[in-house]
Formats: C-alpha cells, sequence, structure tokens
C-alpha cells in the first residue's frame, strides 16, 4: 500500500510511528518510536522529534527544531526555526532522568519564535505567541505575547495573529476586536476568550 504521506530519503522514520495523511518530512530529520503525527504537517529540515511526541494537524515545524519525549502539540500549531523544547529539569548525563520527564502542552494555534527554549513542564495556552529568543519558564495563558529571557507577557494577540487592544464597553466589560478575522474577545481576569 502507498504511503499517504512524504519522507525525504534521507531521513528516519522509525518503527512505531502513526504519520497523517499529506505530512510532509523534510532533509535529515529523524521521527522516532511511537510518535504520532497528524494530517497535513509540515516538518522541516534537520528536525528531531523525540520518542512518544504528539503532533495535531497542520503543524509546522521549521529547520533545526527539537522536540522531546513530553511534548504534545495541538492543531495548527507553529514552531519557529531552531526552537528547542526540554524534558528534563535538572540534566546531568552520568544520570539517566527518564522516569522524570515532564510534560509540555502546546495549545492550538500557539506560534514559537526562531530560537526560543520551552522549559518542561509548562504549558503554551491556544494561540499564544512565544517571541523569537524567549525562555518559557512559566505556564503562558491562551492568546497572550510574551517576550524576553525569562518570558514577561506584553500583550494579547488575536487568533489570526492581529495585537488586541482592550477597552471597556457600555456593560463594563474588557473586550477587543480583531481587525483581521471580526472576532470579538474579552479579557475577565486574566484571561482572554473569543465572545462571538
Amino acid at each position: 500500500m502507498e504511503k499517504e504521506y512524504f519522507v525525504h530519503e534521507s531521513s528516519y522514520v522509525d518503527d512505531g510511528c502513526k504519520i497523517g495523511k499529506g505530512t510532509k518530512i523534510w532533509h535529515f530529520s529523524h521521527i522516532m518510536e511511537g510518535c504520532t503525527i497528524g494530517e497535513n504537517c509540515n516538518i522541516g529540515q534537520n528536525v528531531v522529534v523525540s520518542p512518544g511526541v504528539v503532533l495535531g494537524n497542520n503543524v509546522k515545524i521549521q529547520n533545526n527544531v527539537s522536540v522531546y519525549t513530553g511534548v504534545e502539540c495541538g492543531n495548527d500549531v507553529f514552531l519557529g526555526p531552531s526552537c528547542v523544547f526540554t524534558n528534563v529539569i535538572n540534566p546531568r548525563s552520568a544520570v539517566s532522568r527518564k522516569s522524570e520527564y515532564r510534560s509540555t502542552k502546546v495549545g492550538n494555534g500557539a506560534s514559537i519564535g526562531a530560537n526560543a527554549t520551552i522549559v518542561c513542564g509548562h504549558n503554551i495556552g491556544e494561540y499564544a505567541l512565544i517571541g523569537a529568543g524567549t525562555v518559557v519558564v512559566n505556564d503562558v495563558p491562551a492568546y497572550a505575547v510574551v517576550v524576553g529571557n525569562p518570558a514577561r507577557q506584553i500583550g494579547w494577540m488575536s487568533r489570526s495573529g492581529a495585537s488586541l487592544e482592550f477597552m471597556r464597553d457600555a456593560s463594563g466589560r474588557e473586550v477587543a476586536r480583531c481587525p483581521l478575522g471580526g472576532e470579538l474577545y474579552m479579557l475577565d481576569n486574566g484571561k482572554v476568550c473569543v465572545v462571538e
């Protein structure tokens, strides 16, 4: 039976992986055993996806990215060039810590910029934007924009990638309308959600 996905001849896909229809795996990448990769993903050059990683549909992984065991990405996630995840808090070459791997979940639609580092055990909310070079050491709320080392929040972003400017409406709610997609967002107790 013909595969419904593409793997460049220079890349390796270990046994026991599930790869969805329309996914493309480019040059010099290694997809390790037990990975689940959704449909229509694009995995760039020199990418390592470690055992047991789960990627949703339409995930875009740019060149030189390391996605280590314990990471789970939702649908439509973007991982920028050379970003990296970790899975152990206190690594030592002489001490095996495979039983101490910590999980990291990346919500639907989130984007992680080039050269960002995501320290394990912290989750990234849906549609969050992690700026280039950022070091994430805490959970990141949905729709938040974070930058720096350590990461600090500087704003909010819509699903379409537009900055959200919140203002009080007539009923006292803090709301913002996306100038690109038109949807209305509400900010309540430090959390953003779509209201229409």
